[in-house]
């Protein structure tokens, strides 16, 4: 929202005398028309048909499995609670195992959030209450005692709650800006961990630093008759020419691909549209991805620099159109 820092202010107050924070204690009574076998039933209406079994059966893994594929029937639960009113972008799915560390374009380590397939606008309350009742089926799926699952979620609570204030006195560049590398988060758990889980922590930092494009070539993709291909691994993994026989609609699909990949450049700055213009494309597949993700129409493109034709650029989105 815009307005000087004292008329921000004042919605937030409004918003909090309308809404409580004791408020979000309440909960609503049951829904007898809520059917969340149906709600997920509709999900999988607009999914890849033969993809649907493979999501239902990761969700049937654990009840932690089933939370991380049921974002929808979550949803239809927080709608019926109460709201201060202040709209935001939600990820939609904010829940612990969308957190990890990543590879900034700078090549830092970041600890940041993954996965914005069920991204929308609603309630700011939304994204933390389902971060906080993650930390709680997490927890209770690791075999964590109820004291130490109720530390957790307060924490969470807490830090989420402070790190909000210290933006709030932020100016807009140093927002933008803020990021949370892996050393510091590892400053930040100094004191907060048992030593063996400083450790775990600090050996999953390591193993992402080695990480690099070439394992992921090495594992996704094969020269097959002097190119590189991405490997056929159903149905994880399918190539897209083995998705259809028909050689018109292949033809329709791949255009429609190198149409979306030249689009791309331009949402991106001066700096990196050039970079990825120095690639092009070489081949696609269709990718299965997460649990709640399962049976959308996701993709894997494989990305070769003119330089060399044999190495390549592995690269994941996400598509809902026709045809694709």
């Amino acid at each position: 929202m815009h307005g000087t820092v004292a008329e921000r202010e004042a919605v937030g107050r409004g918003a909090r005398a309308a809404t409580p924070r004791g408020a979000h204690a309440e909960q609503p009574e049951p829904d007898p028309a809520r059917d969340p076998v149906g709600l997920l039933a509709e999900q999988a209406a607009h999914r890849l048909p033969d993809l649907v079994p493979v999501r239902h059966g990761r969700m049937l893994a654990s009840p932690f499995a089933f939370f991380r594929g049921s974002a929808a029937v979550m949803a239809a639960d927080l709608a019926r609670t109460p709201s201060s009113g202040l709209t935001v972008q939600l990820c939609g799915d904010a829940h612990v195992a969308n957190f990890g560390m990543f590879g900034s374009p700078e090549r830092r380590q970041v600890f940041d959030l993954n996965d914005f397939d069920e991204t929308y606008p609603g309630p700011w309350e939304w994204d933390v209450k389902r971060l906080l009742t993650s930390v709680e089926i997490a927890g209770r799926h690791r075999g964590m005692r109820p004291k130490d699952r109720l530390t957790a979620v307060r924490a969470g609570g807490e830090a989420y709650r402070t790190a909000m204030t210290q933006f709030a006195a932020m100016g807009d560049l140093e927002v933008w800006y803020a990021s949370l590398d892996s050393q510091e988060l590892l400053d930040r758990l100094d004191g907060h961990l048992r030593p063996h889980a400083v450790r775990e922590v600090e050996s999953s930092v390591r193993r992402m630093t080695t990480r690099d494009r070439f394992q992921a070539q090495g594992k996704l993709t094969a020269v097959v008759e002097g190119e590189r291909r991405i490997v056929h691994q159903p149905p994880l993994i399918v190539p897209i020419e083995h998705l259809t026989a028909d050689p018109e609609v292949l033809a329709g699909q791949v255009d429609q691909v190198r149409r979306l990949l030249a689009e791309y450049p331009r949402t991106l700055s001066p700096g990196h549209e050039h970079l990825v213009a120095q690639y092009s494309y070489q081949h696609v597949a269709r990718k299965v991805v997460g649990v709640g993700s399962v049976g959308a129409r996701a993709w894997m493109v494989l990305l070769v620099n003119a330089r060399s034709r044999l190495h390549g650029w592995v690269c994941a989105f996400e598509v809902a159109c026709r045809g694709v």
